[in-house]
């Protein structure tokens, strides 16, 4: 059992990325942690991470050492919650990864509820549109929009659906005329969403079981989807959005659904989290709550009026 000391430690030190923030984690001194991860290299003969007073960094062995240690933590824990899942104990962290915008307007929203009804769930979650390394970074679970990543070591379940729709404010409509098909978007001001120079395409289903992208013109890309409905509705041009971001907008009349006939894309959405034995069942809790909630809130199977 002696090999077991300073795994919590070293693994607490890597998801908080400093001594002092695993320390403030573990209620422990930095120093106390310090020497214990010392400790642990002098028993393995290896050096486990590069670390000075501002920076910390794993060697190629601590990456190696850190996924072993992460999985057989998981592995303890989801025995614990073997045992105990039948006295309705959910606890534990919870740490997260969301993409900006659908995380705050749809996924937050579940974990309020989640919060009330298990108060000792704790929740550390992280907002980004960058991919993350779900292993590396030490995450628990993270929501993908569209793509997922191509591994054998994780799992996924789709969680809602998005519907992609073409929209403008009646002011721009008013002024530049209605486009009533694909081909006409490039003749329109469109709005574009875009990230690190990477814009995002407007992609339509097609009878061939392929997808047909517009032609777009355009002076502005933003790398917020928020924005570009706002924009938007000011009446800057056209722009391709899901249905759940602009459905107040359409319902007050702000901006106007384009493209009636044409069959508009649907995106998925998957919960991911690390392959193991045993899930723990604060994850399990989470997965079914966001499945059951979020296609009420993305409203994927029906149409924005």
């Amino acid at each position: 059992m002696d090999r077991l000391i300073g795994i919590e430690e070293f693994v607490a030190v890597v998801d908080a990325g400093s001594f002092s923030a695993a320390a403030d984690k573990l209620h422990l001194s930095r120093s106390a942690v310090g020497k214990t991860i010392a400790r642990l290299e002098e028993r393995l003969g290896t050096r486990l991470c590069q670390r000075t007073t501002r920076s910390f960094k794993l060697t190629d062995d601590g990456h190696t050492f850190y996924e072993h240690c992460r999985s057989i933590l998981m592995t303890v824990e989801a025995a614990e919650n073997a045992i105990t899942s039948g006295k309705d104990i959910i606890s534990g962290r919870l740490r997260l990864s969301l993409p900006v915008l659908f995380g705050r307007r749809c996924v937050a929203p579940v974990l309020f509820d989640l919060a009330r009804q298990y108060p000792l769930l704790r929740f550390e979650v992280s907002f980004t549109d960058r991919p993350v390394d779900l292993v590396a970074e030490g995450y628990d679970l993270v929501v993908r929009n569209a793509g997922l990543p191509d591994t054998t070591n994780l799992a996924a379940r789709r969680i809602a659906r998005q519907r992609m729709t073409v929209c403008a404010s009646p002011s721009y409509l008013e002024k530049h005329g209605t486009p009533e098909t694909i081909e006409d978007i490039a003749s329109h001001q469109a709005i574009l969403y875009g990230q690190d120079g990477n814009i995002r395409s407007w992609l339509f289903p097609n009878k061939r079981r392929g997808f047909d992208s517009a032609k777009t013109v355009s002076r502005v890309i933003f790398d917020d989807l928020e924005t570009v409905a706002d924009a938007a509705a000011s009446g800057m041009g056209v722009a391709w959005l899901p249905c759940w971001l602009i459905r107040n907008q359409v319902e007050s009349g702000t901006l106007k659904r384009l493209l009636p006939d044409v069959e508009q894309m649907i995106f998925d959405t998957h919960a991911v989290w690390p392959k193991q034995p045993y899930m723990p069942g604060r994850i399990r809790v989470l997965i079914d709550a966001l499945a059951a909630w979020l296609p009420g809130m993305t409203g994927a199977d029906r149409e924005v009026k």
